[in-house]
This record gives C-alpha cells, sequence and structure tokens, in this order.
C-alpha cells in the first residue's frame, strides 16, 4: 500500500484527503450501519455531497455498502481502517524514529 501511496494512487490515503469524508467516518464510526439520511442529519451539507463522499468512501475500500429495500445502509469497514492505520503508523516510525532513542 506505502509503494501506491508514493506514487499517488492509493484510494485509501485519496479518500481520507477530504475533511467531509472524515467527518463523514466520524458518524459511522459508532459500528452500526447507517443510512446516508442519517449522516445527513449529523452534518451541514447536502443529501448529494454526502452521497457522492459515501461514494468514494466505498470505492476506496473504507466503508461497506449495504443495499436495504429502499434506503442503502454503510458501515465502516474496521479492517481496511486498521490496515491503514497500522501502514500510516510503520511510515511515522521508520521516517521518525531517532537511533538509540527511547520514544
Amino acid at each position: 500500500m506505502l509503494l501506491r501511496a508514493r506514487q499517488g494512487r492509493d484510494p485509501k490515503l485519496a479518500a481520507l484527503s477530504h475533511p467531509a469524508r472524515l467527518e463523514i467516518l466520524r458518524c459511522l464510526a459508532g459500528g452500526r450501519s447507517c443510512c446516508c439520511k442519517e449522516v445527513v442529519d449529523q452534518l451541514d451539507l447536502a443529501q448529494s455531497t454526502v452521497s457522492q463522499h459515501l461514494k468514494i468512501l466505498v470505492e476506496a475500500g473504507l466503508v461497506r455498502y449495504a443495499p436495504e429495500r429502499q434506503r442503502s445502509r454503510y458501515q465502516i469497514d474496521q479492517a481496511a481502517l486498521a490496515a491503514v492505520s497500522a501502514s500510516v503508523s510503520a511510515l511515522v516510525d521508520s521516517c521518525c524514529a531517532v537511533e538509540g532513542a527511547d520514544i
């Protein structure tokens, strides 16, 4: 994943680069699935805007999508988000480690 990120092609990191998508992830962080309207009700964004950002998060693999009758349900893919976190942590550790220091 880090090689693709260096080349500017990592969809997960790109998806995390927009403040609205970070807010949407915070709304979904409770672990339960939500429909788009539930996210819209928590944010000061238009339904079409939230829908477009959810689509990007789904395409990046950070959010799971499940059609449910007339409303689609969205839920964070916790394993995918944890993998991004681990990769970024490893990068920070390798770049910021001070030789011989206990951090």
